[in-house]
């Protein structure tokens, strides 16, 4: 009857209302003792299509003489990868010290009285209105004869309204007047600003010419900055040294006088932003072209290597999502309930999907790498970014590998225990450090200079939970205010005391509590999901056991003692 919603199915009645009901009750010991041996062909082939899934690869090639190419072609490309990226380092290092040797020796060029050694996050500061104007004279004088003065291999470049020269704008309230004397000030808070160019023709005739103009008479109880630009264009030749073809680069500098304190003293900052351009013509003779075309082969073979990684990792993530769709299929037949989430998880290896993301990010790297070996394009920044996360991710990689002995797999398992703990801590003690930081901040900012921004707020207390300078960030609070000095012993000492001696504690504590789980679990047993007793139903069975083969390493390949199976987790 339609009503009792039962179907004759292969000789047995299977009531659908009862699976309903029994898909949606959780995995529990309960269920699991439900189970029954299953000697169904289908039953049987499913078991051995799991056990061999979550084998070891040496395992494999003793169950089916089949060859680890994943393993064989991960180790090759952790050798790959590596080569590729020390290369990269050092030719990134290069261009790294190019530019701030560059902008070393602009500094010395273009700022007066540069002593060698920036103050604080500024380069310099004057004091009198006669010190500003040499200042800026000597900047544009410095500018005018670039060629006599520079040793560095230096020219003129446009900026960005097409003129070779020089860009000088300033800022300012509009006009007012201001009497110190009487406590009187009466100006526009509005900001105008004005700007004068000075190419190459009007610095090579009359000083004075230029020297005298209104534009340069400065109104300093207004002025807010003056801005110098100009652009400037340099060859690193370092990099023929190095068997390379040598950069093109343009150096957007910027002088600017910064008043916008009004304190009597003016900053000086200096910023140049280099940018690598492709160089029009390059006739060098040697075995540079040659070098460079052995490095466009190497990086051709690594993107080869990661696309088969690539496909391996893909194709077996696949197969396995087919094989977890086979064994809730029959699970659900054969037990009439679902598989719980846990065991679900179990099919997902997050490994490969780290592998995934790996190749992608080094095929992408490799590009971009091959693309400014042929100074064709000249993103380091980027290019470095993939390919050492990518880096990183392979060498992390290796953990699964470990994981199959038992000393490693320990801390590897340990490690997934503590995560989610150690992720719920942290959010919540994450709340304590910000009230730290923005307490900080407000109270201590105007006198400590550790506290003078919330980002450099965070970096200082998270240097003293580690026990970095703490006698230096003591010591420096000003004591111009005796309250905020004792508020800051206050902040301090509480500060140090709640998160290294209780939460610190209570971190390494989670920890420790996931270890001695894990080894009470190796000693007693870990508790059985319903995958795992399934896999173990065919275990009394004989199992024939063949000899490793001589042809793989003798330490991959001992076979286990059934007493160490614990061991061994799905990976």
């Amino acid at each position: 009857m339609a009503r009792d919603r039962t179907v004759q199915r292969s000789g047995e009645t299977v009531d659908l209302r009862a699976r309903e009901r029994a898909s949606d009750q959780p995995c529990g010991p309960g269920h699991r003792n439900a189970m029954a041996l299953a000697p169904e062909p289908e039953g049987e082939c499913l078991r051995e299509d799991l056990k061999f899934y979550f084998m070891s690869p040496c395992e494999k090639y003793r169950a089916r003489h089949q060859v680890p190419w994943k393993l064989g072609l991960q180790i090759l490309k952790i050798l790959m990868v590596t080569t590729q990226l020390v290369r990269f380092g050092l030719s990134n290092q290069l261009v790294v010290a190019f530019k701030e040797d560059t902008t070393a020796a602009f500094k010395h060029l273009f700022l007066k009285g540069y002593s060698g050694t920036d103050e604080d996050d500024y380069s310099c500061s004057v004091y009198s209105q006669e010190d500003v104007y040499e200042s800026i004279f000597f900047a544009i004088n410095q500018y005018q004869q670039l060629k006599n003065l520079s040793l560095g291999t230096l020219g003129y470049g446009e900026n960005e309204d097409h003129i070779v020269g020089l860009k000088i704008c300033k800022q300012h309230y509009k006009k007012g007047t201001m009497l110190p004397s009487n406590e009187t000030l009466n100006i526009d808070s509005g900001v105008e600003t004005g700007c004068i160019h000075l190419d190459l023709q009007t610095l090579s005739g009359n000083p004075q010419d230029w020297k005298n103009s209104s534009f340069f008479t400065l109104e300093f109880y207004r002025l807010l900055q003056v801005e110098i630009s100009f652009h400037l264009k340099g060859i690193d030749l370092q990099t023929v040294q190095s068997r390379e073809l040598p950069d093109c680069y343009v150096f957007q500098n910027r002088i600017t006088y910064d008043n916008r304190a009004h304190s009597g003293k003016i900053k000086i900052y200096f910023d140049s932003d280099a940018s690598i351009e492709e160089c029009k013509v390059l006739n060098i003779s040697g075995s540079t072209q040659k070098n460079t075309q052995y490095v466009l082969v190497f990086d051709a073979f690594v993107i080869l290597i990661c696309l088969a990684s690539l496909v391996l990792c893909t194709r077996s993530i696949i197969l396995a999502l087919r094989l977890r769709k086979r064994f809730r299929h029959f699970f659900l037949e054969k037990y009439q309930r679902r598989v719980c989430d846990a065991d679900q998880w179990e099919f997902i290896n997050w490994w490969y999907v780290l592998v995934i993301i790996s190749d992608l990010m080094t095929i992408i790297g490799s590009i971009l790498k091959m693309e400014i070996k042929a100074k064709n394009l000249t993103n380091y920044d980027l290019c470095g970014i993939l390919l050492g996360t990518s880096t990183l991710f392979v060498w992390v990689g290796v953990i699964r590998y470990l994981g199959y002995f038992q000393t490693y797999n320990v801390l590897i398992l340990t490690m997934q225990a503590s995560l989610p703990k150690v992720l719920r801590f942290c959010a919540c003690a994450g709340m304590i450090y910000l009230g730290y930081t923005f307490c900080g901040w407000i109270v201590l900012g105007p006198y400590h200079d550790k506290f003078e921004d919330l980002g450099t707020v965070a970096e200082c207390l998270f240097s003293l939970v580690n026990g970095d300078d703490m006698f230096a960030t003591f010591a420096q609070i000003q004591q111009k205010s005796i309250l905020v000095w004792l508020f800051s012993r206050l902040y301090l000492y509480s500060f140090i005391s709640l998160f290294i001696y209780m939460i610190l504690s209570l971190f390494i504590a989670l920890i420790t509590d996931s270890y001695d789980t894990i080894k009470k679990y190796q000693q007693n047993g870990f508790p059985e999901t319903d995958l795992q007793k399934f896999l173990k139903e065919g275990s009394n069975k004989e199992e024939r056991q063949e000899e490793p083969s001589a042809s793989l390493p003798h330490v991959c390949c001992l076979q286990r003692k059934e007493n160490d199976d614990h061991w061994i987790r799905f990976n």
